[in-house]
């Protein structure tokens, strides 16, 4: 039991790691990404945040995204960090969105976010249609009735003195 334990706490760890090593590998050679663009998945009707340090010094920086237009980028709150926001218009399709970033004198920047349809009503976490939830019930009852049998069975079955 200790051993399945350990190896449940193994395969926990790397998968954490595998799923930070896209993360890493996006980030440009000097530590430092491009352009972060948050959140990675918009919904129509977000607000967009894009920052960048890649601008140096500049305290100025103009933004075009594809879905929204024009935006500026200001003085974030560290040094060498510009920060935009614009909003996502609440019409745009599921798609992606191509942000580009211009600082003077002549660099440019460009990165792409996905557009994911956002949440539209309940979450139907069982199985079958919506409105039929008489089979979720009676399978579910099924389940906790055959979970305590067995608890019962097990308890019966236990060596007198033993607790």
């Amino acid at each position: 039991m200790r051993d399945t334990r350990i190896g449940v706490g193994i395969c926990l760890a790397a998968g954490a790691l595998a799923l930070a090593a896209p993360a890493a590998a996006a980030a440009d050679p000097t530590g430092d990404q491009t352009l972060r663009i948050s959140p990675a998945n918009a919904a129509p009707g977000t607000r967009v945040t894009v920052t960048t340090r890649a601008c140096g010094k500049e305290t100025y920086g103009k933004g075009t995204s594809e879905a929204a237009g024009a935006f500026h980028l200001l003085e974030g709150d560290s040094a060498g960090e510009l920060v935009g926001t614009f909003d996502l218009p609440e019409d745009t399709g599921r798609s992606s969105d191509t942000v580009t970033v211009k600082c003077p004198p002549r660099n440019k920047f460009t990165d792409t976010y996905r557009i994911a349809d956002g949440p539209r009503g309940g979450v139907d976490a069982g199985f079958g249609a919506p409105t039929d939830h008489s089979t979720q019930l009676a399978v579910g009852s099924v389940l906790l009735a055959g979970a305590a049998a067995g608890g019962v069975v097990r308890l019966r079955r236990r060596p007198a003195g033993r607790g």
